[in-house]
C-alpha cells in the first residue's frame, strides 16, 4: 500500500472512532441518568464533553469545566464510568476526567504511522494530559513528605539528579501517585521530545507477558529502553513473578547504564517487599528511597487549605477545616474526598455548610476514621510530657507546675474524646465540671498568647492522633 492511501485509510479509521465514540457516550449519559438520578447527573455529568481519545492506550478524556468538577466526577463517578466504557465495546479502558482546554471536540492523539521505525510508546505520557492537581507545584509539603517532595523535584529537573532510581514508598491515598504524574509532567515541561513512560507494575507484568505469547519481546524490550523518564507505580504487585521480576532488572539495569531517570514506588520500603529478587532490591535501594508517612495534623490542615481556597463561592467555615482535618486521619485522599462530598452537597443543596452539616454528611468516613482515645491516655501523655507524675493529674495539688498539665490534660480529653464535662472531671480525682469548663477556657485563652503553649498541645495531638 502506498503512504498516501495508508494516510487517507487512517484518517477515515480516525473519523469512525470518533462516530463511534460520539455513539457510545450517547447511550452511556442515558445509563448513567437512570442509575445517578436526574439531579447528579444535570450538575456534574451532563456537561461533561468528549476530549481527547488515545488508541494506543485506549484511554478516553471527558472534559468538565473546572478542576473542582473534574476533581469531584472522577473520585465520585470514576470506576462507573470506567465500567460503562469498557461494556461499551469501543476500545476504551480508561477514562481520565478532567478541565476542558481551550480547544473544543474530540480528536485522536497523534500515534506513530506503520512506516516509522522507532518503537511506539504505548502508555507515553505528554504533561498537557495532566489535571493542574498533578503538578508538583500544587503538591501540599509538610514534615511527613517533605523529603519524598523535594527528591521528586530533583527527578523532574533539568539538571542530571545525583540518584537513580528514585523509591517513594507510602501507604494507600498518601500522595505517591501525584508525585509521580507531578514528576512527569514537570520533566516533559523542558524536555518536551523526551519518552516518557508509566505505567503500573501490573501493567508491566501484563504487557511483558502478552509481549511472550506474541513472539514480540523484543518490540517490548525496545520500547522501555527507549524512555528516558520511566515511572513504575506500586512494584509490590510483581512479588513472586520470576520471569517479569528478571525482565524488570534487566530494563532497571539497562535503563541506569544510559542515563535515563527511574520512578518506583510501593506500599512498603525495599527490605520489607517479600518475593522479590534481591538482585532489584538492592537496585533499588542503592538510589535514594524516599517515604511519605501518614499527614499529621498540620499537615491535613494544610491540605485543606489548599482545597477550600479552590473552592469558589462555597463557605467553608475553619470549624469544619478543623473538624474534617481531626476526624479523617487514614489517608489524604479519604480527606479530600469528604471535603470535595460537603462542597458539592452544600452546592446541590443550597445548604451553608457548618458543623453540624459536615458531621452528619461525614459520619460513616468519620466512625471508619475513628480511633478511641482515652482520658488515661491523655493523662499519661501530658504527664510524661511535662514531666511530672501521672498520679499528678488525679490529686489535690494546685502548684502551677501541675495545676497547668493537668488543665492541658482537661483540655484535650473534651476536645478528643466523647467524654461528658462531669464524667472528665470524676476521672481528675472527683473534681466538678465547672472546674474542668475553667480548665478549656484557660487553655484555649493561653494558645491565643502563648506559642509556647499552643506549640505543646499541638505536639500532644499529634502524639496521642498517631
Amino acid at each position: 500500500m502506498k503512504v498516501g492511501a495508508a494516510l487517507v485509510e487512517r484518517q477515515a479509521t480516525d473519523s469512525e472512532i470518533g462516530t463511534g465514540l460520539d455513539s457510545a457516550w450517547s447511550v452511556i449519559r442515558t445509563g448513567l441518568r437512570r442509575d445517578v438520578g436526574a439531579r447528579l447527573f444535570d450538575q456534574w455529568l451532563k456537561p461533561a464533553r468528549l476530549g481527547d481519545y488515545c488508541p494506543e492506550s485506549q484511554t478516553l478524556d471527558l472534559l468538565v469545566a473546572t478542576d473542582f468538577s473534574a476533581n469531584f466526577v472522577s473520585g465520585q463517578f470514576g470506576d462507573r464510568l470506567r465500567m460503562a466504557w469498557r461494556s461499551a465495546g469501543v476500545g476504551v479502558r480508561e477514562v481520565r476526567v478532567r478541565r476542558a482546554p481551550d480547544a473544543c471536540g474530540p480528536r485522536l492523539l497523534e500515534v506513530a504511522p506503520s512506516i516509522q521505525t522507532e518503537p511506539v510508546m504505548e502508555e507515553a505520557i505528554v504533561a498537557s494530559n495532566f489535571q493542574p492537581r498533578h503538578r508538583l507545584d500544587d503538591f501540599v509539603v509538610g514534615d511527613t513528605n517533605r523529603l519524598a517532595w523535594s527528591a521528586a523535584q530533583a527527578m523532574a529537573g533539568e539538571a542530571q539528579p545525583r540518584f537513580t532510581p528514585l523509591f517513594i514508598h507510602g501507604g494507600t491515598g498518601q500522595g505517591k501517585t501525584h508525585l509521580l504524574h507531578g514528576i512527569a509532567a514537570a520533566f516533559s515541561a523542558h524536555s518536551p521530545k523526551a519518552p516518557v513512560l508509566y505505567m503500573s507494575a501490573e501493567r508491566f507484568m501484563m504487557e511483558f507477558v502478552n509481549a511472550m505469547r506474541a513472539n514480540e519481546t523484543m518490540a517490548f524490550k525496545a520500547r522501555l529502553r527507549a524512555a528516558r523518564l520511566l515511572l513504575i507505580d506500586d512494584i509490590q504487585f510483581i512479588a513472586g513473578k520470576g520471569s517479569t521480576q528478571e525482565e524488570f532488572l534487566h530494563t532497571i539495569n539497562d535503563l541506569i547504564d544510559s542515563g535515563a531517570r527511574i520512578v518506583v514506588t510501593a506500599d512498603r520500603a525495599p527490605q520489607r517487599l517479600e518475593s522479590i529478587d534481591a538482585r532489584i532490591l538492592s537496585r533499588l535501594a542503592g538510589g535514594l528511597v524516599a517515604d511519605i508517612r501518614p499527614a499529621d495534623l498540620d499537615l491535613r490542615l494544610a491540605i485543606l487549605e489548599s482545597k477550600r481556597a479552590l473552592a469558589g463561592d462555597m463557605i467553608v467555615p475553619d470549624m469544619v477545616i478543623d473538624f474534617l482535618a481531626r476526624s479523617i486521619r487514614s489517608n489524604v485522599r479519604e480527606l479530600e474526598g469528604g471535603f470535595n462530598k460537603l462542597v458539592a452537597y452544600g452546592q446541590l443543596t443550597g445548604r451553608a455548610i457548618d458543623l453540624d452539616f459536615a458531621q452528619q454528611m461525614l459520619a460513616d468516613a468519620v466512625r471508619a476514621n475513628a480511633r478511641r482515645i482515652t482520658v488515661d491516655e491523655i493523662q499519661k501523655a501530658c504527664a510524661a510530657h511535662f514531666k511530672i507524675d501521672p498520679a499528678e493529674m488525679r490529686s489535690k495539688r494546685r502548684a502551677r507546675a501541675v495545676a497547668r498539665p493537668r488543665q492541658v490534660a482537661m483540655y484535650l480529653a473534651k476536645k478528643m474524646t466523647p467524654r461528658s464535662l462531669p464524667e472528665i472531671g470524676r476521672i481528675f480525682g472527683g473534681r466538678d465540671h465547672s472546674t474542668v469548663i475553667h480548665a478549656v477556657r484557660t487553655i484555649e485563652a493561653l494558645r491565643e498568647t502563648s506559642p509556647d503553649m499552643d506549640a505543646d498541645v499541638r505536639a500532644l495531638q499529634r502524639l496521642l492522633e498517631g
